[in-house]
């Protein structure tokens, strides 16, 4: 279709509405694309060129329960040196075994004579197990160990003295302390 030349009484040529509201729309989205900008972020380097930390990411996986399930023989033997690492000090007494649910031990030290010492316990099953060390008639550890985790306890000896350590499992457990001078 040919457009009509402009003549001075004429005005401007006339264009549809539609025409109209089409250009428009154009003019607008053309303005608004020219704003906008994408950035990718690969996480390869920085403003300066350096390469950046990835991020990380943490999960949370579950202990295998098997891991506290009592064990016997050379498992036995290797998870009491895992629990009870080489002590700095004078070692005087190892102890370690196995108890059955609702079995109780006691087991004395040989003479110890009167200093600081640190006494490593720990315990391998799926409920806790019961630790009291006594001097005599004076309670000096009373502690019930969550499993999987091993605990030092520091007791000061006034004087010559044996201790003795009673275990108390409500569920099948292993079992293992030492007494070292510190």
């Amino acid at each position: 279709m040919p457009v009509p030349e402009p003549t001075p009484e004429r005005g401007l040529p006339r264009i549809s509405t539609a025409a109209a509201v089409v250009v428009a729309c154009f003019a607008l989205l053309g303005g608004t694309l020219t704003g906008c900008a994408y950035e990718y972020d690969d996480g390869l380097s920085n403003e300066d060129g350096i390469p950046s930390i990835a991020p990380t990411f943490t999960a949370i996986v579950p202990q295998d329960p098997r891991l506290n399930e009592p064990v016997a023989g050379a498992e036995l033997d290797a998870w009491v040196a895992q629990v009870l690492p080489d002590a700095e000090g004078q070692v005087f007494h190892t102890g370690f075994g196995t108890l059955e649910a609702d079995e109780d031990r006691e087991e004395t030290t040989t003479q110890l004579p009167k200093g600081t010492y640190a006494v490593t316990l720990a315990c391998r099953s799926a409920r806790r197990v019961s630790f009291a060390v006594e001097n005599e008639e004076n309670e000096l550890v009373d502690l019930s160990l969550r499993c999987g985790t091993s605990r030092v306890n520091v007791v000061h000896l006034a004087a010559d003295a044996v201790l003795s350590l009673k275990v108390d499992a409500n569920a099948p457990a292993n079992f293992a302390y030492r007494v070292s001078r510190l």
